[in-house]
């Protein structure tokens, strides 16, 4: 947008509670460093709540969206199954907020990237569907983040967050493209996936097992990826998500 130093990126929140009592909206650290250190932007947190987020004023304020990763999956509903008490928590203000987002930002031209969750939401909001645990399905691998043996998270992100499978890139897609290369491997920390890709959903990157791991909205007039990585851990030294973030960066600064 004219007269700005930067491009502004706005930031979906999550809800969450604090100290058992505090209703409170949170973004990572990790996709505002990616976003101003990487795509050179400034990033802008917004409510993931429609009734206090107007998506015409937010869209008229950003020249671009990032949808993060979150604990909470997409809610059932979205995509016509009856929802299950074993994969809460959800979050039905981000549902409602995202999916109806993310069809404006495409309509309208606005660099939009999906990561994790993102990824997931961009899907959905396409008439796909989505799978509440992946490692569930015959053949599949646990896409969960690393555990120890008592059922914990391991404490070490190294850990949780080093690079877990490879992923197979559509030949001469976008992807392939951008990144130089047929092939690449990433790291792993979700449960939910992609079951069936959205009508105008182009699968573009698949695991070792299957898992849809990269996708583009087809015809769109700019940047719409989504990745299900989380590529906002390390763009600063991992080459892999750096261009990825540096491709968004570059839409936001020609729009």
């Amino acid at each position: 947008m004219a007269g700005k130093a930067k491009p502004v990126v706005g930031v979906i929140g999550n809800a969450s509670v604090v100290n058992d009592r505090h209703n409170v909206q949170l973004v990572g650290q990790r996709n505002m460093r990616a976003i101003a250190e990487v795509a050179g932007a400034l990033p802008l947190m917004f409510a993931g709540t429609p009734d206090i987020t107007d998506v015409d004023a937010l869209l008229g304020a950003v020249d671009g969206v990032l949808l993060t990763g979150a604990r909470a999956n997409v809610h059932p509903t979205c995509f016509g199954v009856e929802p299950d008490p074993r994969h809460e928590p959800y979050d039905h203000h981000r549902d409602a907020m995202a999916l109806s987002l993310i069809k404006a930002c495409v309509e309208r031209g606005i660099p939009l990237f999906g990561i994790c969750r993102g990824l997931q939401e961009m899907n959905v909001a396409f008439g796909g569907t989505l799978h509440p645990e992946i490692r569930d399905i015959p053949g599949r691998m646990n896409h969960r983040m690393p555990r120890l043996e008592n059922g914990e998270i391991h404490p070490d992100p190294e850990v949780v967050f080093a690079d877990r499978h490879e992923v197979r890139l559509a030949k001469d897609g976008a992807f392939a493209k951008l990144l130089g290369r047929d092939s690449i491997r990433v790291n792993s920390l979700h449960g939910q996936g992609i079951l069936e890709p959205g009508e105008r959903v182009v699968v573009e990157g698949i695991a070792e097992d299957g898992t849809i791991e990269a996708i583009r909205i087809a015809d769109a007039p700019c940047f719409a990826l989504g990745v299900q990585w989380h590529a906002e851990y390390d763009p600063q030294s991992n080459p892999i998500n750096r261009a990825l973030f540096q491709a968004f960066g570059a839409a936001l600064h020609q729009r």
